[in-house]
């Protein structure tokens, strides 16, 4: 009997053990697709966001996701009618002023003695992020749809989201079981209100960093001074890592003026960033989700190697979420500590 017992419970255990792995295998497979999920519920909270401005006026949900929606778009297509002439003549500018910029650095460093191939360094960035591109191509739906069937799968799943959140959470909690479900109601309230908290600190410290990109920038005399700081407040959505692709070309550009100009530029790229992440990010961390430098650096990196592109894009409100699960699944329900909430969160009874 007692071998019986003991057979039984290794089947049992073997099946959990090769159901785990198929589950592993099924996700990993659709991690593409998750991952846009996952982008439209970024933009939902952002429509929700923007929502919450009409619901408070007595407007239903519906209506208001919609007016969310709308008013996104006039902002966009205002920005873009009021200062697009600009933008692109300088982006133009910054794309035909590079392969001067590249030759005047590398007649800078052989000037200098530096054995440093700047045109080779150069080739093999652009090969890395064709090669990253491609590799976020690949997720791509349908072949013959691409880059524009997932930003439009993704918006469109995004004012689904925004506009019932409710009908998806408890779905969500509806798959789990029963004594479980308030920890799950309470997980994903600490998730959306994480996600929320973290994208308006992004976008706030996005707007300072390339507004003082600009003004100091133009300062100095770089040209193409508007293109550049854009460039680094979109690029400032990724931690660590997409301040210094930011810099690049700014430092070329700089170079093609004079190397005391991309000196200065480069002091003034770390000094902002240092000015962002001594002083910025503390103090807009303190009512956001407190993420450990260290975490997020690696998870920027893990991202990119697993998805390409769009993980490297995710990463930040990716690790953001996995910060929520392990605080109110682990630290709470394995070790039964106190977890960190996101700012405005009630402690756990």
């Amino acid at each position: 009997m007692n071998d019986q017992a003991s057979h039984n419970s290794f089947v049992r255990r073997s099946f959990a053990v090769l159901a785990i792995v198929v589950l592993a295998a099924v996700i990993y497979s659709l991690s593409r697709l998750l991952l846009l999920i996952f982008a439209a519920v970024v933009v939902a909270v952002i429509l929700r966001a923007i929502a919450r401005i009409f619901i408070r006026f007595g407007l239903p949900q519906g209506v208001s996701v919609t007016f969310a929606v709308i008013a996104l778009f006039a902002i966009l297509g205002s920005v873009s009618w009021i200062f697009g002439g600009l933008i692109v003549t300088q982006f133009t500018a910054l794309v035909a002023r590079i392969p001067e910029a590249i030759e005047a650095t590398q007649n800078a460093f052989d000037s200098w003695g530096i054995d440093y191939d700047v045109r080779q360094a150069s080739r093999d960035i652009g090969a890395q992020l064709s090669g990253l591109t491609t590799q976020a191509g690949s997720f791509a739906l349908m072949s013959a749809g691409g880059a524009l069937t997932n930003i439009i799968l993704v918006l469109a799943g995004a004012v689904f989201f925004a506009a019932q959140p409710e009908i998806y959470r408890q779905g969500l909690v509806r798959i789990v079981p029963k004594n479980r479900e308030e920890l799950a109601r309470e997980t994903f309230d600490d998730i959306g209100r994480a996600l929320g908290l973290w994208l308006r600190a992004q976008i706030l410290s996005s707007i300072i960093v390339a507004v003082l990109i600009y003004i100091a920038l133009s300062i100095i005399g770089v040209p193409s001074a508007a293109a550049l700081a854009i460039i680094a407040g979109l690029l400032d959505f990724i931690p660590f890592i997409g301040p210094v692709i930011a810099g690049i070309p700014a430092v070329l550009v700089a170079f093609s003026v004079s190397p005391t100009m991309a000196l200065w530029t480069l002091g003034v790229y770390v000094l902002i960033q240092q000015i962002q992440g001594n002083i910025l990010q503390p103090i807009i961390q303190k009512r956001s989700v407190d993420l450990l430098p260290a975490v997020l650096l690696f998870a920027v990196v893990a991202a990119g190697i697993l998805f390409g592109l769009l993980g490297v894009l995710l990463a930040a409100p990716l690790t953001v979420v996995g910060f929520v699960l392990v605080q109110r699944l682990y630290i709470e329900q394995v070790l039964k500590k106190e977890p960190k909430r996101p700012a405005g969160g009630t402690p756990p009874a």
